[in-house]
């Protein structure tokens, strides 16, 4: 889908789910440093995510559009992958 033809409300989503996860990047610390966000801004980030996610799903069911997509491991197999064992041979 392109953002264009995303409504309004889709459009707003899309735009403060990417703002909070850019604002996550720029500010995570190196390892061993003190994170700059408290402990509250982080959880209520979090209820950010939570909410936009919820609201996404909403949008889609209401449209009729089931979304299939899921997050997934770059190592697991998917459901169209043929896993083939090989054997040492004797």
């Amino acid at each position: 889908m392109d953002f264009n033809s995303l409504s309004k409300e889709q459009q707003v989503m899309v735009a403060m789910r990417k703002t909070l996860a850019n604002i996550i990047k720029d500010t995570t610390p190196e390892p061993g440093m003190i994170h700059p966000l408290s402990k509250d801004t982080v959880e209520d980030i979090k209820a950010c995510f939570a909410l936009i996610a919820a609201r996404e799903r909403d949008l889609l069911k209401d449209m009729g559009v089931e979304n299939k997509a899921r997050p997934h491991f770059v190592d697991e197999p998917t459901k169209s992958a043929n896993v083939v064992e090989f054997h040492k041979p004797k």
